[in-house]
């Protein structure tokens, strides 16, 4: 591994079972002697929202985007785009249209990961095919899913290497803004934008944590049982580590609450339907 904030991280102290701590701020069951690079570079991750004046070299985007292409697709289909964005005009466009978000432009690179059924429909129209299997909500799932475990791996690639990511979902406040600006075909959709660049070492970011295991996995079948202790044992650990991070104290729970409490909180994504087939997709 190349030497990199990440590894220079790693060697300086944390063990597996450390790691493991971090992500949910208590100790969880996990076989850690079963260890390698890959959950090093996984557990440790966290987004970054700072970033240095330091540009991503070319090859290594072109080394990013081979790691994106090694994750599953179904079927083959490979039904997505990356558009990466370094304009510094550019991406203060995409960070107002997916306000609040300046981290756009103070990163270097900007991925757009697109959902991308144009290719696909070209294709069967140069087989003589119509292509209707396209105008599905399974083929607009099936092209987001796609994209998604590309962005996904690409991450971690990134991450692996000392560079920080965040992924933006504001990118979907606007996508017919978004899509026009990037140029994006009919049947093309900007899922989510991620900023990428090396992180400012002045700027510590925390761990955070996530749901205690007892709250999301299930056995056989799903367990509807009361779990409000696991809840208010999260919103526990998530005061501390706001209170750590300088942030807020709000917990978990209430925050949650916020976010999806009215069509407002939304931020316009209540008419993405109505975007997403002005656009091309026909999404029966």
């Amino acid at each position: 591994m190349s030497v990199s904030r990440f590894a220079s991280a790693l060697e300086n102290s944390p063990t597996p079972a450390d790691l493991v701590r971090q992500r949910y701020g208590s100790d969880q069951q996990a076989a850690t002697a079963e260890w390698n690079a890959a959950l090093d570079a996984i557990l440790w991750h966290r987004s970054v929202r700072t970033y240095l004046p330091k540009p991503v070299p070319e090859n290594l985007l072109h080394l990013i985007v081979a790691a994106a292409q090694s994750a599953p697709t179904s079927s083959s289909l490979q039904a997505w785009s990356v558009v990466a964005v370094e304009h510094p005009e550019r991406r203060a466009k995409l960070a107002e249209l997916a306000a609040p978000n300046p981290q756009i432009i103070s990163a270097p690179l900007f991925l757009v990961w697109i959902a991308d059924l144009s290719r696909l429909r070209k294709i069967t129209a140069e087989h003589g095919k119509t292509g209707e299997g396209l105008d599905y909500l399974e083929s607009f799932l099936l092209a987001t899913i796609d994209a998604t475990l590309a962005a996904q791996n690409a991450l971690v690639a990134l991450e692996s290497l000392g560079l920080g990511t965040c992924y933006i979902g504001g990118i979907r406040n606007h996508p017919a803004e978004v899509g026009e600006l990037l140029g994006l075909p009919p049947e093309a959709f900007a899922v989510f934008g991620m900023t990428v660049g090396y992180p400012d070492p002045a700027i510590e970011t925390e761990v955070k944590p996530r749901l205690p295991q007892s709250l999301v996995l299930h056995r056989e079948q799903y367990q509807a049982t009361p779990r409000e202790a696991g809840l208010a044992t999260y919103d526990d650990t998530m005061k501390s580590f706001q209170t750590g991070q300088g942030m807020a104290v709000r917990g978990w729970t209430s925050v949650v609450a916020s976010r999806i409490a009215d069509v407002p909180a939304l931020k316009g994504r209540h008419v993405l339907l109505d975007v997403v087939r002005r656009m091309g997709f026909k999404v029966k």
